[in-house]
């Protein structure tokens, strides 16, 4: 049975706040004190663990989209693997290397460095371009309606993921039971295991699952678009309210958001809740070099294309694309003025009967479409303990 542990209310907190001052005869913990003085010598982890619940705007829960809860103690121990280097073949790589927070966890290298200087093979995609992963993401729960992961969306749930990066000889270069030895190595593992699962016994799948409780409590929805969205759309997304000028924004930030909504938001989607479509060829390429999806499906009709991400901190994450290729939202936005490749794969809202569209900006929309891709930076997000490095 999992131990008892007390975290002390706040009507508590008054109590004994206006009893005189007295000492209590007995403290309330969450840690065992003596598991405690342990962690804090390599951690920097609160005596009352951090909230990971989430309560998503109204013009998201609106469209059925919900958080699960999350196991705390669970995403706890998560957050500790997700930044520790030593879960890796050379102790130099963490999952936070390729997905660091101050970048929406991104990374700023056209593609990511793993172990012993290796080079991947894409971008790494911006975690925090998703609204929750627990909303709508690769969980058991949802099955073939959960969005996939990676740019080939070849894996199914985080834990898949995370386990695939781990052991991916460009990533991380682990064994299973490499990874059971790094984590058995290190002391402060023990008592996090033993809160998360009521066991300090280490496996690799204890190790994958707590890291995804970690994944599935990340979360992005506190922009300056989603602060407005609340206030002038809230419950009435069916009724295209997302069109209404948003009183906060600009002329230019309005302006902005009306040609995304035109252009971008039928495959992106147009509340930043979840992607509209799950894989496009956007014209990068005329024809085929990165196989993408296809390369996992095998199916002629996904080759060159590649998952279709929300658009959240995008100006964060440079740089875009699966293959890193552009340096700036203007390069990106450039590609769709004037640079789409008529791919066989083309999709079709980039296809007109010349074959591929391009939308032909002024530069004074190029300009509005970048402001408008600016609201969805998340500061909050960027600073949040509870998604932050905990080693000292």
């Amino acid at each position: 049975m999992k131990k008892l542990r007390i975290a002390l209310p706040l009507f508590g907190l008054v109590l004994l706040a206006a009893a005189c001052n007295k000492k209590a005869d007995f403290n309330y913990y969450y840690y065992e004190p003596e598991d405690y003085a342990l962690l804090t010598q390599y951690l920097d982890l609160p005596e009352t663990p951090h909230d990971y619940r989430a309560e998503l705007p109204k013009h998201i829960s609106s469209l059925g989209l919900t958080t699960r809860q999350v196991d705390q103690d669970k995403a706890i121990l998560g957050r500790v693997l997700f930044y520790d280097t030593k879960l890796s073949k050379d102790g130099t790589i963490s999952c936070a290397s390729c997905h660091k927070q101050e970048l929406a966890f991104a990374d700023n290298a056209k593609v990511s460095q793993g172990v012993f200087g290796r080079a991947g093979d894409r971008n790494s995609i911006a975690l925090g371009s998703v609204l929750n992963f627990s909303a709508y993401y690769g969980t058991d729960v949802f099955g073939a309606s959960g969005i996939p992961f990676f740019w080939d969306n070849r894996a199914g749930t985080a834990t898949a993921q995370n386990i695939a990066s781990m052991t991916n000889p460009k990533e991380m270069d682990m064994s299973h039971s490499d990874i059971v030895a790094a984590v058995q190595a290190q002391p402060y593992y023990e008592p996090l295991f033993r809160m998360a699962f009521n066991s300090g016994q280490v496996t690799s799948e204890r190790v994958s699952e707590a890291i995804a409780e970690f994944v599935n409590a990340l979360g992005s929805y506190k922009s300056k678009f989603d602060k407005e969205a609340e206030k002038e759309i809230g419950y009435q997304v069916y009724y295209n309210s997302e069109y209404k000028d948003f009183a906060n924004f600009t002329t230019q930030e309005n302006r902005g958001k009306k040609i995304y909504l035109d252009n971008c938001s039928s495959c992106h989607s147009p509340t930043q809740s979840r992607p509209a479509k799950l894989q496009a060829n956007n014209g990068l390429d005329a024809s085929t070099t990165d196989e993408g999806v296809g390369g996992v499906t095998k199916f002629s009709l996904d080759m060159g294309t590649f998952k279709v991400p929300l658009l959240r901190n995008i100006a964060l994450t440079a740089p875009y694309m699966h293959d890193g290729r552009f340096q700036t939202l203007e390069e990106v936005v450039e590609h769709y003025s004037t640079g789409v490749k008529n791919h066989p794969n083309l999709s079709e809202e980039l296809r007109d009967f010349n074959g591929a569209k391009q939308l032909n900006l002024s530069a004074d929309d190029k300009q509005a479409l970048v402001a408008f891709l600016n609201t969805l930076t998340d500061q909050e997000m960027q600073a949040d303990v509870r998604f932050s490095n905990p080693f000292k």
